[in-house]
């Protein structure tokens, strides 16, 4: 489900636009995960960056878990903390704290550091800033601590499916280092 077709070429993924605010019953499910997020830029207002990344992700967890999930894995952000004095930072452990009242078995939060990866091939819009500092960061790759440096989608989407499947029940945080380390 998304706000806009995932653009994949798998025959195995099947997009679903969906109105988040009116989400449909989910069909039964065992997992879910989410990697529903924007940014404040892109979304145009606070309220706007909150309907996407706390709202609409508390929505389909919901939704999920009245379909049968009992598992659930979703893309949070590095320094998610619900008292933050910076907005994007409280929206994204608000969520976080939101989520975990859902009555999962297990859930599964990932944190990682700035997303790398190629945006353009996804619709999205390139960010100068972002770019700066993915080659900043490649050069500097060597002096920077694990937990902060940038990280391809891809590994962080592959280390929360190993998490999920093999997570006990209760509640787990992966961070970028430990991210950066999946096969």
């Amino acid at each position: 489900m998304g706000r806009r077709a995932a653009g994949a070429t798998d025959p195995r993924v099947i997009s679903h636009i969906v109105d988040f605010a009116s989400l449909p019953a989910l069909p039964t499910v065992n997992e879910v995960y989410i990697a529903l997020g924007t940014t404040i830029a892109v979304a145009g207002s606070q309220q706007a960056f909150r309907a996407v990344d706390f709202d609409a992700v508390v929505a389909v967890a919901r939704a999920a878990r009245a379909a049968g999930a009992q598992r659930l894995g979703v893309v949070s952000a590095m320094g998610a903390n619900p008292q933050s004095s910076i907005f994007y930072n409280r929206v994204k452990g608000e969520m976080e704290a939101a989520l975990a009242t859902l009555g999962y078995g297990t859930l599964v939060i990932a944190r990682p550091s700035v997303l790398a990866g190629d945006r353009g091939a996804l619709g999205q819009p390139v960010r100068s800033g972002e770019s700066l500092a993915l080659a900043l960061s490649t050069v500097l790759r060597p002096l920077v601590p694990r937990n902060l440096r940038a990280i391809p989608a891809h590994k962080v989407a592959r280390a929360l499916i190993q998490a999920v499947r093999a997570a006990q029940p209760g509640g787990q945080v992966l961070l970028s280092g430990v991210m950066q380390r999946t096969a």
